[in-house]
């Protein structure tokens, strides 16, 4: 009887955002398992007593990347993670669409500007275009501007770096108002559901407001040039000391109408579960045996 933890984050006095969560724990537990969701940061956690640790929602780590990484760090000396280790630290910070790019990866042309760096050097002055960090999840510290709006970004560019983020600077995709962004799930090696999402980012929003991550989710079916970009990124991946248990490629069209690469999320990606009831199976198989490898 395999011992698994989901690791996942405290929401504090407000109500988890996994909703995936309960039902993932039971149906491992069903299968005959011994399921918990530990929080990631809590001190009092034997992570030694797990056949593995699998990190699933950890949805507070990207405020706290350097305590979340050296977490990741102690637990992968004493269990076995998924994912591995070495490609979650790689995979914390976006810097690593630089990489894919330089593999041959469609992505959206991003630039950086790190902290000491001019906070306006580098900002378009002929398209819209969208401002965030590096280490950030769920649309937090991410704005579009206008061009006109250079002094808003240049005061968004400085907060970031008062408190120590690195921003990328990337083109906004105007084809997202109109084909959204489509979240391909792959789950023990093989494709497990896609999902289509409506634009995240309206204009005028201020940065540091509170914003819907995955507004207007449905299914989708991917083509097959989503599924060959997903798969040239899953295969640019940095060699792994063991297989990916779980990735989300997240897309978008570009000007051209073809998908780019917008993320790789291979550290905590929201599974949808909720809308996709029939993949619950096959992630409790493919934890299951993971744990059992």
């Amino acid at each position: 009887m395999p011992r698994i933890a989901l690791a996942t984050y405290d929401p504090g006095t407000g109500p988890g955002k996994d909703a995936d969560l309960p039902v993932l724990v039971q149906a491992l537990n069903d299968a005959g398992a011994r399921a918990d969701a530990p929080y990631w940061d809590d001190p009092g956690t034997d992570w030694s007593a797990y056949d593995l640790v699998v990190v699933r929602s950890t949805w507070d780590y990207s405020w706290r990347a350097a305590e979340f990484t050296a977490w990741l760090d102690r637990v992968a000396r004493v269990t076995r993670v998924a994912n591995p280790a070495d490609v979650i630290r790689w995979n914390v910070d976006k810097r690593y669409l630089g990489e894919l790019a330089a593999a041959g990866v469609p992505t959206v042309p991003t630039t950086y500007i790190a902290p000491g760096e001019a906070a306006g050097h580098g900002l378009p002055t002929d398209h819209e275009y969208v401002v965030k960090p590096t280490s950030g999840a769920g649309a937090r510290f991410a704005a579009r501007y206008t061009p006109a709006e250079r002094e808003t970004a240049v005061r968004h560019l400085a907060r970031m770096h008062a408190e120590g983020f690195t921003a990328m600077v990337q083109p906004y995709l105007e084809g997202i108002d109109v084909t959204g962004e489509r979240a391909l799930q792959f789950f023990g090696g093989r494709l497990l559901h896609a999902s289509r999402k409506g634009a995240v980012l309206a204009p005028g929003t201020p940065y540091d407001a509170d914003k819907v991550a995955h507004p207007d989710l449905t299914p989708w079916q991917p083509t097959d040039a989503e599924l060959a970009v997903a798969e040239k990124a899953l295969a640019a991946v940095p060699a792994a000391s063991a297989p990916l248990l779980y990735a989300r490629v997240d897309l978008a069209d570009g000007p051209d109408g073809a998908p780019r690469l917008m993320e790789l999320e291979l550290v905590e990606p929201n599974l949808f579960l909720f809308l996709h009831p029939g993949s619950l199976p096959c992630t409790v198989d493919a934890i299951l045996a993971e744990a059992r490898a």
